[in-house]
């Protein structure tokens, strides 16, 4: 079966630093993997890489077997131009650090933005959505509040909630609790945990060794650019093959 996520060999610099050196990895449908590292190690480069937000240098990468933010013709590839890579994008969705949430609309608005601007879903069927979502994810109560007025964390599931709304078939998530006061991180790794029991595939960024052990399929471990181990989550973490690793662990667990 085709797998979800196909990085092969992925290059990625910012001019003369080299972020991403060669980095291969399959995700398969609906499975989770976590990717765990130091600040610096490359993770959240190669999650933005997946959606084309950042250009890749070398390599090839695919979601559902189509390559992402290039045609190839022959050996060489061409940029797709930004609506054609917007709208690969749209089957992907990805909740950021920091919410990104838009300020002067309220919850309901936020989630049936997309929808309605981009999908072309009529605004009735938007609305009823976004409730149902927000529902999911615990804040029906919510729908009429402002950013401004939520906490980290209920922000943090209305930006899940948005990126639902597309119904994409791959989740991705850049430490999606790392900004979070450590009494909100749970509600919303309940709502990612849901999600993995749904059978969503998704690909997460995370220093949260809890769910990555409870909840991945695959724990991927990088440092420097490069996938340093990978394998079953509760192998790697009790008892990881590498040094890097071990040392990278030690400082967590």
């Amino acid at each position: 079966m085709t797998p979800m996520v196909s990085a092969q060999a992925v290059g990625k610099s910012f001019g003369s630093l080299e972020v991403l050196k060669g980095v291969s990895l399959e995700v398969a449908r609906g499975e989770v993997t976590c990717l765990i590292g130091p600040s610096g190690s490359g993770k959240s480069t190669f999650l933005r890489c997946v959606n084309h937000l950042e250009r890749i240098n070398s390599g090839r990468l695919y979601v559902d077997g189509e390559l992402m933010g290039y045609r190839e013709r022959g050996d060489k590839l061409y940029e797709l131009s930004p609506k054609q890579a917007a709208k690969q994008r749209r089957d992907i969705g990805m909740v950021f650090q920091h919410f990104n949430l838009f300020p002067h609309r309220t919850a309901l608005d936020n989630v049936i933005e997309a929808p309605i601007q981009v999908a072309g879903t009529p605004r009735d069927e938007a609305i009823a959505q976004a409730r149902d979502l927000l529902e999911q994810v615990g804040l029906a109560d919510r729908a009429d509040h402002y950013p401004a007025q939520l906490s980290g964390g209920q922000q943090q599931r209305v930006a899940i909630a948005r990126a639902l709304a597309m119904e994409p078939k791959l989740m991705l998530f850049d430490e999606p609790t790392s900004a979070l006061d450590p009494e909100l991180v749970g509600d919303v790794l309940a709502v990612m945990r849901r999600l993995a029991d749904e059978g969503m595939t998704m690909l997460v960024v995370t220093h949260e060794m809890g769910f990555a052990r409870e909840v991945a399929d695959q724990l991927v471990f990088m440092d420097d650019g490069v996938v340093v181990e990978q394998g079953d989550p509760r192998a790697v973490l009790a008892d990881p093959q590498h040094e890097r690793t071990r040392a990278f662990l030690a400082k967590l667990l």
